[in-house]
């Protein structure tokens, strides 16, 4: 990309974007919700046509594609259409078949031309098993059976109309067929979403292997840090690159930030002289101009002072004084012998513990194991067979998912998030409650938005903040880093841990989950044998 700019609707998105994407190069994509990322991906897609500067692809290079919105669909199974990619093997596997019976015809035969002809059909079957061992055609099928092994799909799903999948599954499918594509690049949009631990561990264990380039737009630091070579990061229209994974990223972030202070602390001084020397001259002239010399001074002052008047407060202090009027009970549910099964599929059963303040309990285990059941259960979305749960009374507990669900789209992102009968946002200052949505990217002209105008990413952040705000002693998330940036989910992550009463999350991410945890519920085969969990101290 050679000095683009994007923009929709005279609104800026990338300006003078310059990028260059080298072989075997991984390239992790972040920014802010909307700050531009997929419309670099679409870009090279030529989904989207700069506005000025050019996007050139090299010629033969062919471009894989996947979008945490999937766009699989179809009545093939899954593993019909992943056989379908392995078509040229297929065809060989034909000739080398045929090749055997032809052998055996001439190998019973007596005369020259019967001799020609074998030597002719034992050449060509070289040649194929030289092309099935190029083209890894021995193992294709065991390959195709890993990949949906390890993304979760049983027997069913594996012969399961497309159409008929969940749109979780179909971004599954769209995984598996696109890493089994293994085009030149690869353009990824959030492909850890969705993915449990074990599935996201494969997708890093398949990249070591992956010789060609990629763009991956994700959340998961974790993921990053073990896949990317660099960072590109999308902030304010234009792009910042970052030599090495997210970890050296932190680093590089944190000092090139201190340079750029300083950098404003020099043009400030510069600014502030080049006002003195204006200064300087009025007072040569006139008596009548002199209130312009006092101009100039206050000028200097104020831009002296931009940097401390910018300089954010402690994330933390925000943040307590917003929770230091919540007070939760010691102990907020009791849980006795809870037991879940759907049909002859046990999930969990014998479940016992109790969840108390200041309990941030990350609930871990392979998909489909009944870790998203649990949390239904405990809200009572769903019925257990049996056991019990008990909420004390005044516990009051929320659940992220629901509120996600339940946002109203005529209803303004301010009265979404204000509404709740026990919000914080009603007991708190005014000042700290416009600070923490300040943290979350909610500017003035967001809060006045209708929930219907808010793209995916936007209304996650509605919901977290309405969670975050709630009021409530227990706070329930089911992945709730999958909608959210890198900067929201930070500052999830300092309110999580500041936060009196208890959280309990499911979540694949392993940085996040690794900083907020101090409890894992972990189910299923990682526990020990299905419907056994065992809850492990951090």
């Amino acid at each position: 990309m050679n000095d683009v700019t994007v923009s929709f609707e005279s609104s800026p998105v990338l300006c003078e974007v310059f990028f260059r994407l080298e072989a075997r190069d991984r390239v992790g994509l972040i920014g802010r919700n909307g700050s531009g990322k997929s419309t670099m991906l679409k870009l090279a897609l030529e989904q989207v046509a700069p506005d000025a500067g050019t996007v050139a692809l090299e010629p033969g290079v062919r471009l894989g594609y996947f979008s945490q919105f999937s766009e699989l669909d179809g009545t093939a199974t899954i593993t019909e259409v992943l056989e379908g990619l392995f078509g040229d093997i297929h065809a060989i596997e034909d000739e080398l078949a045929s090749i055997d019976a032809a052998v055996a015809i001439a190998a019973a035969g007596s005369t020259a031309d019967d001799a020609t002809e074998l030597d002719r059909l034992i050449t060509r079957q070289a040649e194929l098993f030289e092309q099935m061992e190029h083209k890894g055609g021995w193992d294709y099928q065991r390959r195709i059976d890993r990949a949906l092994t390890t993304l979760g799909f049983d027997e069913a799903h594996r012969t399961s109309p497309i159409d008929d999948l969940s749109g979780g599954w179909r971004n599954r499918a769209a995984l598996a067929k696109i890493v089994l594509e293994a085009p030149d690049v690869l353009l990824l949009d959030e492909p850890t979403n969705f993915l449990d631990v074990a599935g996201v561990e494969w997708l890093e264990s398949w990249f070591r292997d992956f010789t060609g380039a990629a763009i991956i737009v994700s959340h998961d630091r974790t993921f990053l840090d073990s896949v990317v070579t660099r960072i590109v990061e999308v902030e304010n229209f234009h792009l910042h690159e970052y030599p090495g994974n997210f970890d050296e990223y932190v680093v590089q972030k944190q000092f090139r930030l201190k340079t750029l202070e300083q950098q404003f602390v020099h043009e400030s001084e510069l600014l502030a002289f080049e006002s003195e020397g204006i200064s300087d001259r009025r007072e040569a002239l006139k008596a009548s101009k002199q209130n312009n010399t006092a101009t100039g001074k206050n000028l200097g002052k104020q831009l002296a002072s931009i940097k401390k008047q910018r300089a954010p407060r402690p994330v933390d202090q925000i943040i307590t004084e917003i929770y230091g009027g919540l007070h939760t009970k010691d102990v907020l549910c009791r849980i006795d012998q809870l037991g879940k099964a759907y049909g002859d599929k046990l999930l969990f059963e014998g479940v016992t513990l109790e969840i108390r303040r200041g309990n941030r309990i990350a609930v871990l285990g392979a998909n489909g194991s009944g870790k998203s059941t649990l949390l239904r259960v405990l809200i009572g979305d769903e019925k257990q067979d049996e056991g019990s749960v008990d909420w004390p009374k005044g516990v009051g507990v929320v659940s992220y998912n629901r509120m996600l669900d339940e946002l109203d789209d005529s209803d303004t992102v301010t009265h979404a998030v204000n509404a709740l009968p026990d919000s914080l946002a009603l007991t708190a200052t005014r000042k700290s409650v416009g600070r923490f949505l300040a943290m979350f990217q909610f500017s003035e002209a967001d809060l006045k938005q209708r929930i219907g105008n808010l793209s995916g990413g936007q209304r996650a952040r509605v919901a977290m903040a309405q969670c975050l705000l709630s009021g409530a002693s227990v706070l329930l998330l089911d992945e709730p880093t999958n909608h959210l940036d890198l900067a929201s989910t930070q500052v999830m992550e300092r309110a999580l841990q500041h936060f009196p009463g208890a959280v309990v999350v499911v979540s694949h991410d392993r940085f996040f989950t690794e900083k907020i945890a101090n409890r894992y519920l972990v189910f299923g085969a990682e526990a020990g044998r299905p419907g056994e969990l065992e809850l492990r101290v951090a």
